[in-house]
């Protein structure tokens, strides 16, 4: 796999634009697999939270594929999500069903490394986060993700940290239920401190609908009530922004002056 670029945004985000957006699925995909044995080798287990909305799903296809499947050991990958819609495991809406029918669902993983977001009715979705925190710190040490998969809606939300929103100022719990008025519905989701201890922080943004949030996003002052996403990335975790060539459209001038640093 070719290697690219790798901007510094600052000392918080980096971004990476390998071409268009079949190239950059395929750049994902490859940088999901590399990860994740990288981790196994070193540690003996993958530990990873995965997103919901079209790029993951088409990123979970191609993990998929036939050709690809012996390049991690998928016995020792742990799937876990990001966030979760107050609906059942089978519903045409959840995540979960989303990345099980898109392709984990045809790889070697083992059942019971498979940890699904309890957002099941006969619960409340608190109840359910404080279990799904309870589940995280007994089966990761240390509570850190080995990677955390993240999208951008075009209001800056990621997860389900939506824009003025209670979830956005917890900061005792690895999960929250959270109210999305804009969606008038009650989500589950992994919490600022929960993401941003990841090891790998991967935001993906493809695609011409996402330009002009990716520059909002990129190139205006820190105010993450309005635009949750911004406040994705630590200095000792950055958050890696993978990007095609037309959700990067409008901030050329940004990459431009933006500081080399290696490749990837």
């Amino acid at each position: 796999m070719t290697k690219h670029p790798l901007y510094r945004i600052d000392d918080r985000r980096s971004l990476v634009v390998p071409g268009d957006t079949s190239q950059t699925i395929n750049f994902c995909a490859h940088h999901f697999l590399k990860t994740a044995q990288s981790f196994i080798d070193k540690q003996g287990y993958f530990a990873v939270a995965l997103s919901g909305g079209g790029t993951p799903k088409a990123i979970f296809q191609k993990l998929a594929l036939s050709h690809q499947q012996e390049q991690v050991d998928w016995s020792k990958v742990l799937l876990f999500w990001g966030d979760e819609r107050n609906v059942p495991p089978n519903h045409p809406d959840s995540n979960y069903n989303m990345a099980m029918k898109a392709g984990f669902a045809f790889l070697p993983i083992s059942p019971q490394h498979i940890f699904r977001m309890p957002t099941d009715k006969e619960e409340s979705l608190v109840q359910g986060a404080q279990k799904y925190a309870e589940l995280i710190t007994t089966k990761i040490p240390g509570q850190c993700f080995d990677m955390i998969m993240l999208g951008v809606g075009e209001d800056g939300h990621t997860a389900s940290l939506f824009p003025h929103t209670q979830a956005l100022h917890v900061t005792d719990q690895l999960v929250t239920a959270n109210f999305a008025p804009t969606q008038k519905a009650w989500r589950m989701t992994l919490t600022y401190p929960c993401i941003n201890a990841a090891k790998n922080i991967c935001i993906y943004a493809l695609g011409k609908s996402k330009a002009k949030i990716l520059e909002t996003v990129l190139c205006s002052p820190l105010d993450a009530e309005t635009l949750p996403v911004q406040a994705i990335g630590t200095p000792a975790n950055p958050a890696l922004w993978f990007v095609d060539e037309e959700a990067s459209h409008n901030i050329a001038a940004l990459i431009k002056q933006s500081p080399m640093d290696g490749s990837i």
